[in-house]
């Protein structure tokens, strides 16, 4: 073990300082995206379901709000945020202040809309394939809406949904590596620090591309057995 310290130690790119370094930068880029995907869903299940009605002045606001954050970059979304704050009126005198200018935060919220905005899309699409006789047998069970929608509609939509918000969590993942941008100090901007410092910009980058790749197999596996355990029903029996 003390040979071992002393190996990596001896590293310039991979002592325990970097490593450390590194593993700061992995927390915050798994925090940064747990808590976007958590609120991000959270906020996306109404307006799914709000999103489906046959009502246009319920419907057509919410599709403004998707398609405007689903068609922009989430780079620009970011920039708008993350420097846009400082325009708004009285916000450097007040109570908010001290949050909204750490980067963190308006990072969140930028991560947090985009990734509602794709969600929200996901989940519409699955309500909107519901299969009818399922509807019509809540009805004719005496179901109101809103139970309906908790028990018939959404569970059922869930399972729809998962292959393609396996992929929406992969995405989130890959584009928190922005972050960086904002001086948050995630996966991406602690190899940013470690190839200001080593000039070794091939090292820390491929460490980092390499340790991304096995959170991303990780999901993958991850996703894999919640759709295998959630759609069994949809297999065919052999």
């Amino acid at each position: 073990m003390e040979s071992l310290i002393a190996l990596l130690e001896q590293n310039e790119i991979f002592n325990p300082q970097t490593l450390l370094h590194y593993w700061d930068g992995l927390v915050m880029t798994v925090q940064l995206v747990f808590l976007s995907l958590v609120v991000g869903a959270l906020i996306s299940v109404p307006l799914a379901v709000l999103r489906s009605s046959d009502n246009p002045w319920i419907s057509k606001p919410i599709w403004v709000y998707t398609y405007i954050f689903r068609g922009t970059p989430l780079l620009i979304q970011l920039y708008i945020i993350y420097y846009g704050v400082v325009y708004i009126e009285g916000i450097q005198d007040s109570m908010f202040w001290p949050v909204v200018k750490d980067a963190f935060y308006p990072c969140l919220l930028a991560f947090v809309l985009n990734t509602a905005a794709y969600t929200t899309e996901i989940l519409r699409g699955a309500i909107a394939t519901t299969p009818k006789g399922e509807i019509e047998a809540a009805k004719a069970y005496g179901m109101s809406w809103g139970k309906m929608i908790r028990r018939i509609v959404l569970p059922s939509a869930f399972r729809r949904a998962l292959p393609a918000y396996g992929n929406e969590v992969i995405f989130m993942l890959h584009a928190s590596a922005i972050a960086s941008v904002v001086t948050i100090v995630d996966l991406t901007g602690a190899a940013r620090d470690i190839y200001a410092q080593h000039y070794a910009p091939f090292e820390a980058y491929t460490f980092v591309a390499a340790i991304y790749l096995c959170l991303t197999f990780g999901l993958i596996y991850l996703f894999k057995y919640l759709e295998k355990k959630m759609l069994a029903h949809l297999r065919p029996l052999s």
